[in-house]
Protein backbone atom coordinates (compact mmCIF):
# COMPACT_ATOMS: atom_id res chain seq x y z
CA UNK A 1 0.00 0.00 0.00
CA UNK A 2 1.39 3.51 -0.70
CA UNK A 3 1.44 5.58 1.91
CA UNK A 4 0.91 8.64 0.34
CA UNK A 5 -1.70 8.88 -2.74
CA UNK A 6 -2.65 11.44 -5.24
CA UNK A 7 -4.97 12.19 -7.51
CA UNK A 8 -5.01 14.68 -10.59
CA UNK A 9 -8.05 16.91 -10.79
CA UNK A 10 -7.92 19.22 -13.41
CA UNK A 11 -5.10 21.55 -12.50
CA UNK A 12 -5.04 20.34 -8.97
CA UNK A 13 -3.49 17.93 -7.29
CA UNK A 14 -5.01 16.05 -3.99
CA UNK A 15 -2.21 14.63 -1.77
CA UNK A 16 -3.50 12.30 1.05
CA UNK A 17 -0.93 11.15 3.45
CA UNK A 18 -2.30 7.47 4.59
CA UNK A 19 -0.04 5.47 7.11
CA UNK A 20 -2.61 4.23 9.84
CA UNK A 21 -2.75 4.09 12.73
CA UNK A 22 -1.30 7.99 12.91
CA UNK A 23 -0.05 9.28 9.79
CA UNK A 24 3.31 9.37 11.00
CA UNK A 25 6.07 9.93 8.82
CA UNK A 26 9.28 8.04 8.40
CA UNK A 27 12.36 8.11 6.33
CA UNK A 28 10.42 6.00 2.65
CA UNK A 29 7.68 8.46 3.42
CA UNK A 30 9.73 11.35 3.36
CA UNK A 31 11.06 10.63 0.56
CA UNK A 32 8.23 9.85 -1.75
CA UNK A 33 6.74 13.44 -0.51
CA UNK A 34 9.45 14.99 -1.94
CA UNK A 35 9.34 12.74 -4.96
CA UNK A 36 5.40 14.02 -5.51
CA UNK A 37 6.11 17.55 -4.68
CA UNK A 38 9.17 17.76 -6.64
CA UNK A 39 6.75 16.23 -9.68
CA UNK A 40 3.88 19.00 -8.70
CA UNK A 41 6.88 21.71 -8.95
CA UNK A 42 7.70 20.38 -11.94
CA UNK A 43 4.48 20.38 -13.93
CA UNK A 44 3.32 22.96 -16.07
CA UNK A 45 -0.62 21.72 -15.96
CA UNK A 46 -0.38 21.46 -12.05
CA UNK A 47 -1.19 25.13 -10.25
CA UNK A 48 -2.32 24.03 -6.75
CA UNK A 49 -1.35 20.99 -4.17
CA UNK A 50 -3.75 20.06 -1.31
CA UNK A 51 -2.21 18.27 1.35
CA UNK A 52 -4.05 16.07 3.80
CA UNK A 53 -4.25 13.17 6.20
CA UNK A 54 -6.28 9.75 5.57
CA UNK A 55 -8.98 9.43 8.19
CA UNK A 56 -10.37 12.04 10.69
CA UNK A 57 -8.56 11.40 13.61
CA UNK A 58 -4.90 12.44 12.66
CA UNK A 59 -3.11 15.09 10.27
CA UNK A 60 0.26 13.81 11.02
CA UNK A 61 1.47 13.55 14.49
CA UNK A 62 5.25 14.15 12.58
CA UNK A 63 7.61 11.40 12.87
CA UNK A 64 7.13 7.97 13.31
CA UNK A 65 7.87 6.70 16.61
CA UNK A 66 7.20 3.22 16.05
CA UNK A 67 9.73 3.20 12.98
CA UNK A 68 12.11 5.29 15.92
CA UNK A 69 11.48 2.45 18.42
CA UNK A 70 12.17 -0.30 15.62
CA UNK A 71 16.12 1.32 14.92
CA UNK A 72 14.61 3.88 12.09
CA UNK A 73 17.43 6.84 12.62
CA UNK A 74 15.75 10.62 12.77
CA UNK A 75 19.17 12.05 11.59
CA UNK A 76 18.42 9.77 8.01
CA UNK A 77 17.90 10.99 4.27
CA UNK A 78 14.42 12.37 4.08
CA UNK A 79 14.92 13.04 0.28
CA UNK A 80 14.47 15.92 -1.61
CA UNK A 81 12.60 18.80 0.45
CA UNK A 82 13.28 17.36 3.54
CA UNK A 83 11.11 16.14 6.16
CA UNK A 84 8.13 15.79 4.49
CA UNK A 85 8.94 16.68 1.24
CA UNK A 86 8.45 20.52 1.47
CA UNK A 87 10.10 22.48 4.08
CA UNK A 88 13.39 22.36 1.83
CA UNK A 89 12.19 22.08 -1.72
CA UNK A 90 13.65 25.36 -3.49
CA UNK A 91 11.62 26.51 -6.53
CA UNK A 92 7.91 25.93 -5.19
CA UNK A 93 6.08 28.69 -6.97
CA UNK A 94 2.76 27.15 -6.75
CA UNK A 95 0.89 27.27 -3.84
CA UNK A 96 -0.12 24.26 -1.40
CA UNK A 97 -2.76 24.34 1.12
CA UNK A 98 -2.42 21.91 3.93
CA UNK A 99 -6.31 20.35 4.91
CA UNK A 100 -5.67 19.58 8.50
CA UNK A 101 -8.50 16.87 9.43
CA UNK A 102 -7.65 16.18 13.09
CA UNK A 103 -4.28 15.99 15.20
CA UNK A 104 -1.16 18.04 13.51
CA UNK A 105 1.37 18.10 16.31
CA UNK A 106 5.25 18.32 16.38
CA UNK A 107 7.08 17.44 12.79
CA UNK A 108 3.05 17.18 11.40
CA UNK A 109 2.97 20.83 12.21
CA UNK A 110 6.32 21.85 10.46
CA UNK A 111 4.77 20.12 7.38
CA UNK A 112 1.67 21.89 7.58
CA UNK A 113 3.10 25.53 8.47
CA UNK A 114 5.36 24.94 5.24
CA UNK A 115 2.14 25.23 3.49
CA UNK A 116 0.96 28.49 1.86
CA UNK A 117 -2.40 28.05 3.51
CA UNK A 118 -3.91 26.13 6.57
CA UNK A 119 -8.26 25.01 6.54
CA UNK A 120 -8.81 23.12 9.66
CA UNK A 121 -11.75 21.22 10.13
CA UNK A 122 -13.77 21.67 13.31
CA UNK A 123 -12.77 18.77 15.01
CA UNK A 124 -8.75 19.97 14.30
CA UNK A 125 -6.16 20.35 17.02
CA UNK A 126 -2.40 21.90 16.83
CA UNK A 127 0.63 21.30 19.25
CA UNK A 128 4.05 21.61 19.90
CA UNK A 129 5.84 19.31 21.72
CA UNK A 130 8.68 20.35 24.36
CA UNK A 131 11.19 22.87 22.38
CA UNK A 132 14.81 21.78 22.44
CA UNK A 133 17.55 23.54 20.28
CA UNK A 134 18.14 21.73 16.96
CA UNK A 135 15.07 19.92 16.78
CA UNK A 136 11.66 19.17 14.59
CA UNK A 137 9.82 21.51 17.10
CA UNK A 138 12.83 23.91 17.58
CA UNK A 139 12.79 24.99 13.73
CA UNK A 140 8.38 25.21 14.02
CA UNK A 141 8.55 27.74 17.35
CA UNK A 142 10.83 29.64 14.12
CA UNK A 143 8.17 29.69 11.44
CA UNK A 144 5.22 29.67 13.60
CA UNK A 145 5.40 33.55 14.34
CA UNK A 146 6.00 34.10 11.09
CA UNK A 147 2.70 32.43 9.95
CA UNK A 148 -0.08 33.42 12.58
CA UNK A 149 -1.30 37.04 11.75
CA UNK A 150 -0.75 39.52 14.31
CA UNK A 151 -3.80 40.40 16.67
CA UNK A 152 -3.58 44.02 18.26
CA UNK A 153 -6.42 45.13 20.87
CA UNK A 154 -7.08 48.92 20.45
CA UNK A 155 -8.24 50.85 22.92
CA UNK A 156 -11.26 53.15 22.32
CA UNK A 157 -11.65 56.35 24.26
Amino acid sequence: MNPVRTEIRGAVLEVTLDRPKANAIDLATSRLMGEVFTRFRDDPTLRVAILTGAGDKFFCPGWDLKAAAEGASVEGDYGVGGFGGLQELRGMNKPVIMAVNGICCGGGLEVALSGDMIIAADHASFALPEIRSGTVADAASIRLPKRIPIISRWKCC
